[in-house]
């Protein structure tokens, strides 16, 4: 079970825009809509309501977390705020991209929740790709893993 707060909290850190756009970084593929969702159906010209951006963050929170049951099992053991860290994490990383922070994932299934917590932040002496593209929710998400309770953004 996550925290009632995850949908809004992944919203805000997404951030929404009905229009379709494209990759910052590429100036192409892939393109985005709504709160971060891509995908071969997602292009130039595009438009959503906000009644489909805000179903396909729940259809997606629900896939992720379907997901995550079937990868990580040990996902649904630890508590509710440290669940909202990896389904946020795998939203905005995808589930593959949260597999491969292994060093966090083999110290936060073993408890070392503050080992865990810098290593979402610090990979061999530098900041972490990941923290340095999402900056403050990298930080708040690295928090609340220490802590075990919501940061809210």
């Amino acid at each position: 079970m996550t925290t009632p707060y995850l949908a809004a909290d992944i919203g805000r850190d997404e951030g929404l825009r009905l229009h379709a756009y494209p990759d910052p970084d590429t100036g192409a593929e892939p393109w985005t809509i709504g709160y971060g969702c891509t995908g071969a159906d997602i292009g130039p010209g595009l438009v959503w309501t906000l009644a489909q951006a805000q179903a396909a963050l729940t259809q997606r929170i629900d896939q992720v977390q379907t997901q995550l049951d079937a990868l990580l099992p040990w996902w649904r053991e630890v508590n509710d705020a440290r669940q909202d860290v990896l389904v946020n994490m795998a939203y905005n990383l995808g589930v593959r991209g949260l597999l491969g922070f292994h060093t966090f994932l083999a110290a936060a299934q073993a408890g070392r929740n503050t080992a865990a917590a810098s290593d979402l932040l610090i990979s061999d002496g530098r900041p972490t790709r990941w923290a340095r593209q999402v900056h403050s929710r990298a930080a708040r998400l690295a928090q609340q893993w220490r802590d075990g309770v919501r940061v809210a953004p």
